[in-house]
């Protein structure tokens, strides 16, 4: 009886430790994925903030009266009271002055 007792109980640990280690592969499986989730939320986080820096710093400069300026000559076009517009034509413009 001793040996089938020495069998039962070896079988019992060695079943034991192969649920313990199959259920650590899976969490350590589970935590990896988990980590690689955080870095990416992290990433897209950084360049989020990153974003707001730069709209934050673009709110900054268009209120100021060399933003508003800025923005009224680039986009609109526009020019103070007794200002000359300069235009200057390369010769390898193509059709409509368009290079």
């Amino acid at each position: 009886m001793p040996p089938l007792r020495r069998i039962v109980v070896a079988a019992f640990v060695l079943l034991v430790l192969f649920i313990i280690g199959t259920h650590y592969f899976f969490e350590a499986r589970r935590i990896a994925q988990l980590k690689a989730a955080v870095e990416e939320r992290e990433a897209l986080l950084r360049q989020k903030q990153e974003s707001v820096r730069d709209y934050r710093e673009k709110v900054v400069f268009y209120s100021s009266q060399e933003g508003i300026e800025h923005m009224a000559r680039e986009h609109y076009n526009l020019v103070f009271p007794n200002e000359r517009v300069i235009l200057i034509r390369s010769d390898d413009a193509g059709p409509g002055g368009v290079p």
